[in-house]
């Protein structure tokens, strides 16, 4: 059941009237997570212009998704982890990998490694070695999708802490994590 009232731009106020007033007339609708963020101005703000900057992030979207996979196995968002195995089969991804990054890991050693990074940095950035970075460049990643990988799993905190400390679940008030 969800724990605070998704607004919309008739009840919401200030910047975040305007906001939900400008998402919906971009895309029609918005998702019950935005509309619940809208309580607060900055988060709304911050998780929009979080996620629009990793729009343009060079980390493979196929590769971001199985981050988001297995950061939210780990965080125990529904509402994000249903989103995410959506977008992760809509890019083609088969389900041994889906099932992999629910696991924290993949068959591909260079993306196992990259899911790797990504749950260190969730829950312990401080493991995180020279040695490990090295690891990533000589898989093929630049210094940019290394950072992205930060931006990924924040991004994900953000939603998936969000959603549960609204309560909003799939099928229960929740019906996306975005707009």
């Amino acid at each position: 059941m969800p724990r605070l009232t998704p607004l919309t731009p008739d009840t919401a106020v200030g910047a975040s009237r305007d906001l939900l007033a400008d998402l919906v007339a971009r895309h029609g609708q918005i998702g019950d997570m935005v509309s619940t963020m809208a309580h607060s101005p900055a988060v709304l703000g911050g998780y929009l212009q979080l996620s629009r900057a990793m729009g343009r992030a060079r980390l493979d979207r196929r590769i971001s998704e199985r981050i988001s996979i297995a950061v939210q196995a780990v965080q125990g968002c529904g509402l994000c982890l249903d989103a995410h195995v959506s977008a992760a089969r809509a890019l083609g991804v088969d389900e041994e990998e889906i099932e992999r990054a629910h696991e924290g890991t993949s068959a591909d050693p260079a993306i196992a490694a990259i899911i790797t990074l990504a749950l260190q940095i969730y829950r312990e950035p401080t493991t995180i070695t020279d040695d490990q970075v090295g690891a990533l460049r000589e898989h093929g990643y630049s210094d940019r999708a290394i950072a992205d990988v930060v931006g990924v799993v924040v991004l994900n905190i953000l939603t998936g802490a969000f959603n549960l400390l609204a309560g909003l679940t799939p099928g229960e008030g929740g019906s996306d994590t975005g707009a």
